[in-house]
């Protein structure tokens, strides 16, 4: 009964699958839901001839600042801004350093590096993907001015561990939320527990613009003025500079965009926990999970699954199969920065932090966007099912 029930499984994926066609993020699908809103919005700040910072721009940060529950909010030019702009309002000098993990986009060490100051890796949970708690103090030095956690996937990292750790060695927590726009820990959300939250609002994102943007809260009113002063030039007065800042201005058209996304994203949310409850059914039901890790949830916190990111052995194989068959996946992230050569003079190597090495090998981003079908789910567990099928078969003959 279990090898006719198999079989069948088997034919049906095949049929399924032989139509699977889709994207791994539909932006479309989302435009066509809000499109008279959106057309709206642009067109006010088109008639408006307002594009740079602004009424919108004003109204947006305060409309984060009240969704994440902090005290300020400061719209920048991009989310690796945010990161940078967070350094440099503490001041950040050369040699100083903060500690973050070597299992995210480059942008979160790359920020440090650009203020030649020095990023301190730290290994990450195989279960989490995030920072690795137990590992922070020792790292610490007395050069250490901040550590940045990384929300990453849209789950959040240990907060309580990591506040705790950066009061009693007084540091600053700069929280690298850049995929993780409404995710909570302990029911605060991400961006209003540490110094600083850094979001970004690349298309991508949870909520996206159509185009670069970032955000940086804060609840101390003095960052935040240095903030403001430090993304247009350094400028409190115009034409007059009282710190060395840099161009990083929120664009209206982008901020117009992002508020009326903004009004959507707590339904976009709940439709990516619905799709990740559903993978994990789905997986369930085809017997995969001797096969593969799926994406950690812990009752301290609420993730928002900018991606689904499984753990699957031959990662690879399995990738370019499901390829192959019309399934859309992504690698987030085929190596960790610690062996990249932008960071060779860390004096790094192969080894050094076995964890994020691991998930670099088999961490695979399934699609998860709001209106992904439950038939295109079916589809990709489906043809990762005949993956270890075929493997499974493979192993039995030899």
């Amino acid at each position: 009964m279990i090898s006719h029930i198999s079989a069948q499984r088997d034919l049906q994926a095949s049929v399924e699958c032989s139509f699977a066609n889709f994207p791994f993020l539909d932006l479309k699908a989302q435009f066509a839901e809000i499109r008279n809103d959106l057309v709206t919005a642009v067109t006010g700040v088109l008639e408006s001839q307002h594009f740079i910072l602004g009424p919108e721009v004003e109204a947006l940060e305060r409309e984060v600042a009240e969704y994440v529950g902090a005290e300020f909010a400061i719209g920048c030019g991009s989310g690796s801004d945010a990161l940078l702009l967070a350094q440099m309002a503490l001041g950040i000098e050369p040699d100083d350093e903060i500690i973050t993990s070597p299992f995210t986009f480059g942008a979160t060490a790359g920020s440090i590096a650009r203020l030649r100051a020095r990023p301190v890796f730290v290994d990450i949970h195989p279960e989490t993907f995030n920072i690795d708690e137990r590992k922070l103090e020792a790292a610490i030095t007395p050069r250490s001015r901040a550590i940045m956690p990384i929300h990453l996937f849209g789950l959040p990292a240990n907060m309580d561990a990591v506040l705790e750790i950066a009061r009693k060695h007084h540091l600053a927590v700069i929280e690298d939320a850049a995929q993780a726009i409404g995710a909570r820990w302990k029911q605060k959300y991400v961006g209003s527990l540490g110094t600083f939250g850094c979001f970004s609002f690349f298309p991508s994102k949870n909520l996206g613009g159509a185009g670069d943007g970032g955000l940086v809260t804060t609840n101390d009113q003095q960052l935040a003025q240095r903030l403001r002063i430090l993304r247009v030039h350094g400028t409190g007065k115009k034409y007059h500079y009282d710190l060395l800042g840099i161009n990083s201005r929120l664009d209206a058209l982008q901020a117009a965009i992002l508020r009326v996304k903004l009004h959507h994203l707590n339904k976009w949310t709940h439709q990516r926990r619905r799709n990740a409850d559903r993978y994990r059914d789905l997986f369930m039901e085809y017997d995969l999970t001797k096969w593969l890790v799926l994406p950690c949830s812990q009752e301290t916190s609420f993730h928002v699954y900018n991606q689904y990111s499984i753990r699957a052995p031959r990662r690879d194989d399995l990738q370019i199969y499901l390829r192959d068959h019309g399934i859309p996946t992504e690698v987030y992230y085929p190596s960790p920065l610690h062996v990249e050569p932008a960071f060779a003079y860390l004096g790094h190597g192969p080894g050094d932090f076995p964890n994020a090495e691991q998930a670099c090998q088999e961490a695979l981003s399934l699609p998860i966007y709001p209106e992904l079908t439950f038939d295109q789910q079916r589809a990709v567990v489906m043809t990762i099912s005949q993956f270890y099928q075929r493997e499974t078969s493979n192993i039995s003959t030899e």
